[in-house]
């Protein structure tokens, strides 16, 4: 591609709104163009990046066994409101009416409407597994679009959904599409983990996430320095703390005056001992679909409340902060909660709390706490994981300890189980004749949000650098002086004989100043760069590489394009 034909619209200045390099860097090297808030258009040269991520992941998914489908970005809200996610969905889900008052969705995600591609036509365990995908396009109306591409409302996923007789071959699947992401991954050049996840909206269990490790990343990870164990922080866990510090004892359980005392670090202070040995409530609204009602979570006093883990474990939509005048109505006394006695109120305990002896806690009582609590004799139910794991704790898998990485999400698989089959009543005759629901398998890639994240893990100031996998070009073809008629028909053969061996090659044969050249060339961040310039008549041009800048002369002959074109071939491939 000749640059003059090409169409690249750089600008030299930073959008406004624009904060990580992945954004900045796309808008200004002309990759992409904003229209609205949270949305995009790909320009010539972001849809050849996007084109080039989608064939990978095409290719892998196609050699994993997996179908290529294409579904409506309408969906019918019907098939939302059989599921039940119609309405506890949220607002990221964009409902509207068509001119008969119809009404639909534009698909954030696709369980129900693949779903209902094989209802009533999969009828046998015989015709099963069966593995549907497609790359296309989904909407989320994100309440903050920010970060560019990483986060906006409309974007391109690769979303694919398995079907099973039984769990074992769901596992089967899940293991299966482990190592197709890891390869999908492996080949897009990054630098990634997986990870263990919430499943959030879609629900299901068995969720790995595969994160990308990059400064910039939106989401925390927590990773083992001894082994692979590796986590979101939502859904991290770890082993059983301890504590070294002198336990406080007392002869019995009692009730103390404790005055004012309203913090853990006064607590703590106020009876001279660690944190460690105190009981912390925290108390959130539970937002559910068709009321609201405030919950208390117990932890350790030197943890905190994990929100995504406290919200899974008492089934709300979304945790909200409980005023002090809703604690006050609901018969609590901020500063002074504990489990014993509270009464007409839904409370989980952290799990590691589970018979602990000679603990301090809230005598729901102002200006009083408890002493000498053993945490016994609560009901089972009661004990959940709800506390947050963080930097240097301790691996659950071989007590190695936990560092703190900044990820972003590219990939999420998940096994759905009968979650959705057995609400759309989708089922199958198994082997002894019986009819049962699917068992599903959920698998997702953000692709166009990999063009962001390809940028986020390998830029520098001067801007994109990216891997050979990606790039919209290998190698930039640039001509100091076209007005040197010797040097700008040399050039003209050898992008012509880089374009018969396969070389995808931009040709910069534009009337503009070298240093505009240089400086879009950094810019744009193809791999490698072919300077013909002063050396030229020395027989001589210069090979530069994005990444590092590293330059190198290349001696050549004139009436050699060929040779010269192979060799280079050879070094960029």
């Amino acid at each position: 591609m000749k640059f003059s034909k090409f169409y690249a619209p750089t600008t030299k200045e930073a959008p406004k709104d624009a904060s990580l390099p992945s954004h900045i860097f796309l808008l200004r090297a002309g990759y992409i163009e904003q229209i609205g808030a949270g949305l995009y258009n790909f320009l010539p040269l972001g849809k050849r990046v996007l084109d080039k991520i989608t064939a990978i992941v095409k290719d892998e998914m196609d050699k994993a066994g997996a179908l290529q489908t294409s579904l409506s970005f309408v969906t019918s809200a019907n098939l939302w409101q059989e599921s039940g996610r119609y309405n506890v969905f949220g607002k990221e889900l964009l409902r509207f009416k068509d001119r008969k008052e119809n009404d639909f969705v534009l698909g954030p995600t696709h369980e129900e409407a693949m779903l209902s591609i094989v209802k009533n036509k999969i009828t046998s365990y015989k015709q099963l597994p069966l593995h549907l995908y497609q790359i296309g396009l989904k909407f989320r109306d994100e309440a903050r679009p920010r970060f560019g591409l990483l986060r906006c409302r409309e974007f391109v996923m690769k979303d694919g959904y398995s079907f099973h007789a039984d769990e074992q071959d769901l596992s089967r699947e899940f293991e299966l599409m482990f190592e197709t992401y890891s390869k999908i991954f492996t080949r897009l050049g990054l630098d990634f983990r997986a990870v263990e996840a919430d499943s959030g909206a879609i629900g299901g269990s068995g969720s790995k996430e595969f994160m990308v490790l990059a400064q910039n990343g939106e989401d925390d990870i927590l990773m083992c320095e001894n082994c692979s164990y590796a986590a979101n922080i939502e859904a991290a866990v770890r082993a059983k703390r301890i504590c070294d510090d002198e336990r406080p004892q007392a002869n019995y359980a009692s009730k103390f005056h404790t005055p004012n005392i309203k913090t853990i670090k006064d607590l703590a202070e106020f009876f001279k001992i660690n944190a460690f040995y105190t009981i912390k409530a925290v108390v959130k609204k539970a937002i559910y679909e068709d009321k609201e009602k405030l919950v208390v979570f117990f932890v350790r006093g030197d943890d905190e409340l994990q929100t995504t883990k406290a919200c899974n474990t008492c089934k709300a939509l979304e945790l909200v902060d409980a005023s002090e005048d809703e604690l006050l109505k609901a018969g609590l006394k901020p500063g002074f909660i504990g489990f014993i006695g509270l009464k007409d109120l839904d409370f989980y305990v952290d799990k590691e709390l589970e018979n602990e002896r000679q603990m301090i806690l809230g005598a729901n009582e102002t200006d009083y706490h408890l002493i000498g609590i053993d945490v016994v004799n609560l009901n089972q139910e009661r004990f959940k994981d709800l506390a947050e794991v963080r930097e240097g704790d301790t691996c659950v898998k071989c007590g190695g300890k936990l560092k703190k990485n900044k990820g972003i999400e590219v990939g999420h698989i998940f096994k759905l189980g009968q979650k959705y089959s057995a609400a759309m009543n989708a089922n199958f005759l198994d082997e002894n004749g019986k009819s049962k629901p699917f068992y599903m398998g959920c698998y997702g890639i953000g692709v166009s949000r990999l063009v962001a994240v390809a940028v986020e893990a390998s830029f520098d100031e001067r801007g994109i650098i990216w891997n050979k996998n990606l790039a919209p070009f290998s190698l930039e073809l640039i001509l100091s002086n076209p007005k040197d008629e010797q040097a700008l028909k040399f050039a003209h053969e050898l992008y012509e004989e880089l374009c018969k061996i396969g070389i995808e090659v931009l040709f910069d044969d534009r009337n503009e100043r070298f240093g505009v050249k240089m400086s879009e060339f950094e810019l744009l961040g193809f791999p490698y760069a072919l300077l013909i310039g002063k050396g030229f008549e020395n027989n001589e041009l210069e090979f530069i590489t994005r990444k590092g800048l590293q330059k190198e002369l290349l001696s050549f002959k004139k009436d050699e394009i060929q040779s010269l074109a192979s060799a280079l071939k050879a070094k960029i491939l």
